[in-house]
C-alpha cells in the first residue's frame, strides 16, 4: 500500500482532498441557499436583454451572492489558518506538514511559553483583517435592508 502521508509528493494533496470533503458541504449549503435567495426577476430581465446563461451567473447572479462567498472564503480561510487536528492526527507534522498550530503545540509542550504565545499572537494577527473584512461588509449589508 502507498504511505499517502508520510510521502512528501503525495501527503499535501491528501490532507488537501481532507479539507475539501470537510467543507464542501458548508460552502455548498450557504451558496445554494444564496443562488436561490437571488431574485428571478433578475434573471429573467437578463435573459430578454440577450444574456447568455454565462453572463447570466458571472454579471448577475455572482454579484448578489458576494457577500456570501466572502463569508465562506473567510470562513474556509481562517480555518486553514488554525487547522491542527487533521495535521496531528494524520501526519503528526512529518513530510514538511508544519502547520502554524502545530507549532504552537510543540512549543507549548516543550515548556516554550513565551514562542507559543506568540505563535498565537501571530495566528490573531493574520487572521484579524479578515475578520475586520467580513464585520465591515455585514454591517454595510444592515444598513442598506
Amino acid at each position: 500500500p502507498i504511505s499517502w502521508y508520510e510521502n512528501t509528493l503525495t501527503n499535501d494533496f491528501a490532507l488537501m482532498a481532507i479539507m475539501i470533503w470537510m467543507q464542501a458541504g458548508f460552502a455548498m449549503v450557504l451558496l445554494s441557499a444564496a443562488i436561490k435567495g437571488v431574485p428571478m426577476d433578475t434573471i429573467e430581465a437578463a435573459r430578454i436583454d440577450g444574456a447568455t446563461e454565462f453572463q447570466v451567473f458571472f454579471k448577475v447572479v455572482i454579484p448578489q451572492i458576494a457577500s456570501t462567498i466572502v463569508v465562506v472564503l473567510t470562513t474556509i480561510l481562517i480555518l486553514v489558518l488554525k487547522i491542527f487536528d487533521i495535521v496531528r492526527v494524520t501526519t503528526n507534522g512529518r513530510g514538511n506538514t508544519q502547520v502554524i498550530a502545530n507549532y504552537f503545540y510543540t512549543f507549548f509542550e516543550g515548556g516554550n511559553y513565551g514562542r507559543a504565545g506568540v505563535v498565537v499572537i501571530l495566528l490573531v494577527i493574520m487572521t484579524f483583517p479578515f475578520m475586520v473584512i467580513n464585520v465591515k461588509r455585514f454591517r454595510e449589508q444592515e444598513a442598506q435592508r
